[in-house]
């Protein structure tokens, strides 16, 4: 039986048990992010990281939690109390709203019952967790319109067009998905990738998920909309107590919404590594859950990677990267992709298609190139020949004359 037809023969009561269960895992797993993040930048620092609460220090961020809830809540004067109260709730609620649709497991057996572990599958599975991330981001921009600060504001219009930037590419990113699986469904997607994950064969896609899913939870390094340096901390400079704490929750339970979501669509799901397929049965079929969440878990790792390795872009840079980047390569592979399964689909001889993947290579060396022709053109043609060189290293900018440099 497929997933949908195991939810569809749920009662109310397992129905409501999966729900806190998920939220309950989501929760705990939010503790966890804290503490593993800070001992893997330790790490990576030479630090040891948080050592004094609990065995290891496994209860620092539930501490840091109960101290946040006993600080005083403070809310501007300048400030629309009712939004401002507002933005914190719908940025936390939309994140555990995404996994509604996550297939965690395969068939199991849920208290006597055979099910998934999976709260509904709809045919449009994706695109109603892309509407969810959509929304969520209305939290961050009304956190900043409403705070009545300029440095929040800042932060929240820089998020909006963020978002707006890098979610265009991520769709774009999904629909060689769509094409190749078939369905918009979830648990189809996983199913479509029992013998290659799309990872592999779409690798491309994959790609551009994995860079877009990192701007869309506005982490390191495309933490934009609250850059320390220069915006005091964005979006939530004004916000305190528990309601700092859920932006502070929102953004993990995010980052394990969208680590989710690419295990689902790219990695193969709740299924094991090539090679130990067997063990999906253990445990009853549960044990495709300690895969699903090694998956999501080396997600999560490259997450502090990039955080403990990669300084902040400037925000041209970033936006530039999304719309003149990601956005072109995305609609030029989805043409690639359509012509392949169409040729594949109608049976076209194998050297057609090698020849046709062949000439896309090419194509794309002969575009680098003259692009990179074009960019050493303007290098060139940016440079002064009568200036003074400085004795100190001065960073160079890009498109403009180096202005010669008196006394």
């Amino acid at each position: 039986m497929s997933n949908a037809e195991l939810i569809g023969q749920d009662p109310g009561w397992i129905i409501a048990l999966k729900g806190l269960i998920i939220f309950a895992t989501c929760v705990v797993l939010t503790i966890m992010s804290v503490w593993g993040e800070r001992k893997i930048v330790a790490r990576m620092q030479q630090r040891i990281g948080p050592n004094r609460v609990g065995k290891f220090g496994l209860l620092q961020a539930l501490v840091d939690g109960i101290k946040l809830a006993l600080k005083e809540d403070l809310i501007p004067k300048a400030a629309d109390r009712i939004v401002f109260v507002l933005a914190p709730i719908i940025s936390t609620t939309t994140c555990f709203m995404a996994f509604a649709v996550i297939p965690l497991t395969g068939e199991v057996n849920f208290f006597g019952r055979k099910t998934a572990m999976q709260l509904t599958d709809l045919s449009v599975g994706v695109l109603y967790v892309l509407a969810i991330a959509s929304v969520g981001v209305y939290g961050i921009v009304l956190a900043g319109w409403s705070s009545g600060s300029t440095y929040p504001l800042l932060g929240g219009l820089r998020s909006s067009a963020q978002v707006i930037s890098y979610e265009v590419a991520m769709g774009l990113s999904l629909v060689a998905v769509f094409i190749y699986s078939g369905s918009m469904s979830t648990s189809e997607i996983v199913a479509a990738q029992q013998q290659w994950w799309y990872a592999v064969i779409l690798f491309p896609s994959f790609a551009i998920y994995s860079i877009s899913m990192v701007g869309e939870t506005n982490r390191a390094p495309f933490d934009l909309a609250e850059a320390e340096g220069e915006l005091v901390g964005g979006f939530h400079t004004e916000y305190s107590s528990l309601k700092f704490a859920l932006f502070f929750l929102s953004e993990y339970v995010n980052i394990i919404a969208v680590s989710a979501l690419a295990t689902t669509l790219f990695l193969g799901g709740y299924h094991a590594f090539p090679g130990l397929g067997f063990t999906e049965q253990w445990l009853g079929g549960w044990f495709t859950l300690i895969w699903f969440f090694i998956k999501v878990l080396m997600f999560f790792f490259i997450f502090v990677w990039l955080r403990g390795t990669l300084p902040r872009l400037r925000y041209d840079q970033f936006m530039k990267f999304g719309w003149k980047v990601l956005i072109p390569f995305s609609l030029a592979w989805i043409m690639v992709v359509s012509t392949l399964r169409v040729m594949s689909q109608q049976e076209a001889p194998r050297v057609l298609i090698v020849a046709f993947i062949f000439s896309m290579v090419l194509l794309y060396l002969a575009v680098t190139t003259l692009v990179d022709r074009e960019k050493a053109k303007v290098i060139k043609a940016a440079k002064v020949t009568n200036s003074i060189e400085p004795d100190f290293p001065v960073p160079t900018i890009e498109n403009s004359r180096v202005e010669q440099i008196n006394g």
